[in-house]
């Protein structure tokens, strides 16, 4: 939703969070582990490193995604989900990699090297490897990242519903040279984040053969790869149920696959997730973890684990298009009433202690450029008194036992989350019950389709969560400007737009920060999107295979999948 490519935020449809780590200082602020067995011991001071070893050749590895795909290209609103980016991180290319610690480097399997060359005006070099070459023998070019340019630049093609188009509508002009391997970038004003660009590409001549661009983009979104430019192809799908890949013979990286088949397993029921690890249905799962979960877990002889805090924070965001909540006062008292100490003791408190309530839409607590812009405005403090003066002194009727606006209308509202997800769940319960102190009715809707959900706008409020990566100004511009990919509810509001916008071309990362920190305080303000809490990870698996370790980027622990294999005994 998500809303993300892999260097944009993924709206979370299984739940996950932004965070500039090295965007705006403090890279490691947040590197993940804070707890494990022993495989993972070391991830607290090497978690690009951890559960590392040799692996030996062949065997299938089962890795569950708790949500299935909604659609194939990364790049649309649609489609821009964490379990799709899972799925097709050893398919499609990226120009860089954003790592454990949230270092973000290069891709030196597709690229020789990625330069800044000039500041007036600012050009980027993309040197692509000889080597690398599509599945067909098609050499990856100067062409699938014009492609990419093309189709998410908001202007070349309308039709094509980018989850982002940050960075790529600043590009001036983009040329080719030596035979296409090498890329020319200039950009109009300046990008500071742009090396968030060009990821997931998808092959230019592929996409020839489906059409024009909005054609050719429809196409992507509507099937799975056929190609691949990373080190595994997809060679079975069954809708609902599993994702088969296996090595592309035509991978030209320095390390191959040592799996015979790597499976995506589709599991929307996290009990159901436990079980099929416990009998061997499945070798590494991710879920958003709950106490009992994580206990079930460590009780398990066969399974290495590792709970961290990640870059996935959980929300709850209005739709303004709904007519009760385009008022802002009804908005501040559903904020006011609502617990977030509650909410935060009875989940995600239970599985790390002291997580407190998160201030910032941008930022993550330990980040240098966090900022509480919500806890001075009394939204999340669970104050009825308050929320219900705020309803009164605006006129509404019924304060407190049927609440009626001042017109007469009964304001009744849903929440909506995705089914199978019992944190969510438990969350929607409390706050029913906390703003039924307001006289306010609330019906619960879990949806198995929440992607359509949120992005057709089929909510009053909504629970999910973004996950993030280190640049945090391409992920404001996608979910906070009016025009914004993942902005689902519909706020607008212009003078948060010229912020993000000013961000966008400020090469200090600190005055960036600042600027994004301005228009996050105007947000808050608007009660638009209420932060609850920073998300723990946890990710499990089965002690017989190495190097897969956690990564709480929006690339999540598949960012290397080409490693993973059989531990060699």
């Amino acid at each position: 939703m998500a809303t993300r490519k892999h260097l944009v935020r993924v709206a979370v449809l299984t739940a996950v969070a932004l965070m500039s780590a090295a965007g705006c200082g403090g890279a490691k602020a947040n590197a993940p582990a804070v707890g494990g067995s022993a495989s993972f011991a070391g991830c607290v001071q090497h978690p690009n490193d951890c559960n590392s070893g040799p692996t030996t050749r062949g065997g299938t590895l089962t890795y569950a995604v708790e949500k299935p795909i909604n659609g194939w290209n990364l790049a649309d609103a649609d489609a821009n989900s964490f379990e799709s980016t899972q799925v097709l991180a050893g398919v499609l290319p990226s120009a860089f990699i954003a790592y454990p610690d949230l270092s973000v480097r290069v891709n030196s399997d597709l690229l020789v090297s990625a330069e800044q060359t000039a500041t007036s005006p600012q050009t980027v070099v993309y040197r692509i490897q000889s080597r690398a070459v599509w599945d067909d023998g098609t050499p990856i070019s100067g062409d699938d990242f014009a492609y990419a340019w093309q189709t998410q630049n908001g202007k070349d093609c309308p039709d094509c519903s980018a989850a982002s188009t940050a960075g790529y509508d600043q590009i001036a002009s983009l040329s080719q040279s030596d035979g296409g391997k090498t890329v020319t970038v200039t950009f109009q004003p300046t990008f500071a984040d742009w090396k968030s660009l060009f990821t997931s590409l998808y092959p230019a001549h592929v996409a020839r053969a489906h059409g024009a661009l909005a054609a050719s983009w429809k196409w992507f979104n509507a099937n799975p790869p056929t190609f691949s430019g990373g080190p595994y192809k997809i060679s079975g799908y069954e809708p609902d149920v599993a994702v088969t890949e296996v090595p592309n013979p035509r991978w030209y990286g320095k390390v191959q696959p040592a799996l015979d088949r790597l499976v995506f397993r589709i599991i929307t029921d996290q009990t159901a997730e436990l079980s099929a690890l416990r009998n061997n249905e499945v070798q590494a799962i991710y879920p958003r973890p709950t106490a009992d979960l994580v206990n079930s877990v460590k009780a398990e002889p066969s399974v290495q684990y590792t709970v961290g805090k990640g870059l996935s924070w959980e929300h709850l965001d209005l739709n303004l298009k709904n007519p009760l909540l385009s008022d802002g006062q009804l908005r501040r008292a559903v904020f006011t009433a609502i617990d977030r100490k509650a909410i935060i003791s009875k989940t995600v408190g239970q599985v790390l202690a002291d997580t407190p309530a998160l201030g910032s839409h941008n930022f993550v607590p330990g980040q240098p450029s966090y900022r509480d812009v919500v806890t001075p405005t009394g939204q999340g403090a669970g104050d009825v008194a308050k929320a219900r003066k705020l309803l009164t002194d605006a006129g509404y009727r019924d304060v407190g036992s049927a609440l009626k606006t001042p017109a007469g209308a009964p304001v009744t509202l849903r929440v909506t989350y995705a089914a199978g997800n019992s944190m969510r769940a438990q969350i929607a319960e409390l706050i029913q019950g906390q703003l039924g102190q307001l006289g306010i009715t609330v019906k619960i809707v879990p949806v198995t389709d929440f992607g359509t959900a949120l992005t057709g706008g089929d909510f009053d409020l909504i629970l999910f969560a973004w996950t993030g990566n280190p640049f945090p100004v391409g992920n404001a511009l996608q979910s906070w400007a009016s025009d914004g990919g993942g902005n689902f509810g519909g706020w607008q509001n212009d003078a948060s737009d010229r912020l993000l916008r000013q961000a966008a071309t400020e090469t200090d990362a600190a005055k960036a920060a600042d600027l994004l920190n301005q228009a996050d305080q105007i947000m808050a303000g608007d009660a638009y999107v209420l932060p609850l809490f920073q998300n723990p990870t946890l990710l499990a698996v089965n002690g017989r295979f190495a190097n897969i370790r956690d990564n709480a980027t929006s690339f999540g622990p598949t960012y290397n999948v080409q490693e993973w294999g059989p531990r060699k005994r």
